[in-house]
């Protein structure tokens, strides 16, 4: 059972959207599907999806059960560009969702997957993740690894853990940057105004460490490589937005006038290195800037012109 208070923010809000803020990884659907199954109650009485909440409420949810969501195999393209017998290396189209998940059920990276491994993959993270070491956001383009063993699994999160495991993003980012290089060290949590959001604050937050490299600069954008240290949710965006040059079509983070067209973040993960969990040798894998990405370069360096950093 999931218990919650009604905070203020949402006095009077209806059930089925105060609970899509509470658990933002729930889609209204699935919430409305919840309350209809009678799984929702307040004060100890069940609600209907239409009645409004008061602060302070107590709010009961009974424990989702991830059964309910089945990952089958589908056949969906995969752009491999690394396999072995212990992991695999992917390079995830934008758009598409890692793992399913309520709103999700299918069409996602792990029913390709299972498609393309079969049973071949890493059970550590369960029947919903099978192979996941780490993800990406769905809007954000790029490499992925996946591991086929739960010894692979191991080897590749303590790389993780101890940093060692490389990652690096390409990115567009609003404005011109001060400095052509720099570390962003601050904490990140879920927003306490927005449970959507994920912010920098100390409140109930982990370490986060994002390093940045500035390619071309034309004063209203800047294209950046960024290479993470951690590996927190959303962390690139948060820090970007963090020191006043959030990614250029962020939805979430970027500014209320930003680059609407772009369909969301400008954003590719497009570096992987790693010690191979077998025999230890380190392998790189990279993977071009998607079509969009360049076409949206192409585009401000045809609008701003010289890069002023090239003119040296």
């Amino acid at each position: 059972m999931k218990e919650y208070i009604v905070p203020e923010t949402l006095d009077g809000e209806r059930a089925d959207k105060a609970l899509n803020v509470l658990e933002p990884q729930w889609s209204r659907a699935f919430i409305q599907k919840m309350i209809a199954q009678q799984r929702v109650s307040a004060e100890g009485k069940i609600l209907e999806k239409s009645i409004r909440l008061r602060a302070g409420m107590h709010l009961c949810v009974e424990e989702l059960q991830l059964r309910e969501i089945e990952a089958v195999p589908q056949d969906i393209p995969l752009d491999i560009r690394y396999e072995d017998d212990d992991l695999l290396v992917v390079n995830k189209p934008r758009g598409m969702v890692v793992h399913p998940a309520p709103g999700n059920p299918d069409g996602t990276l792990v029913n390709a997957l299972l498609f393309h491994c079969g049973g071949s993959l890493s059970g550590i993270n369960g029947e919903i993740r099978p192979g996941i070491v780490h993800r990406i956001d769905k809007d954000t383009s790029g490499l992925l690894i996946v591991a086929k063993t739960d010894a692979a699994h191991r080897a590749l999160a303590q790389q993780i853990q101890a940093h060692t495991f490389r990652r690096e993003y390409r990115a567009v980012l609003h404005g011109h940057l001060r400095q052509p290089q720099g570390t962003v060290d601050a904490p990140i949590g879920r927003s306490e105004k927005d449970r959507k959001k994920m912010c920098v604050t100390a409140v109930h937050s982990r370490s986060a460490v994002t390093h940045y490299t500035v390619l071309e600069d034309y004063g209203a954008f800047s294209y950046a490589a960024l290479r993470l240290e951690t590996g927190r949710t959303h962390q690139i965006r948060v820090h970007m937005a963090y020191i006043g040059h959030p990614v250029a079509g962020d939805p979430v983070y970027g500014p209320k006038n930003g680059v609407t067209r772009l369909g969301g973040q400008c954003l590719h993960a497009g570096l992987i290195g790693f010690d191979h969990p077998s025999n230890g040798r380190y392998i790189e894998i990279r993977a071009e800037n998607p079509p969009y990405f360049e076409a949206f370069l192409a585009e401000i360096r045809r609008t701003y012109g010289r890069d002023p950093y090239a003119e040296g």
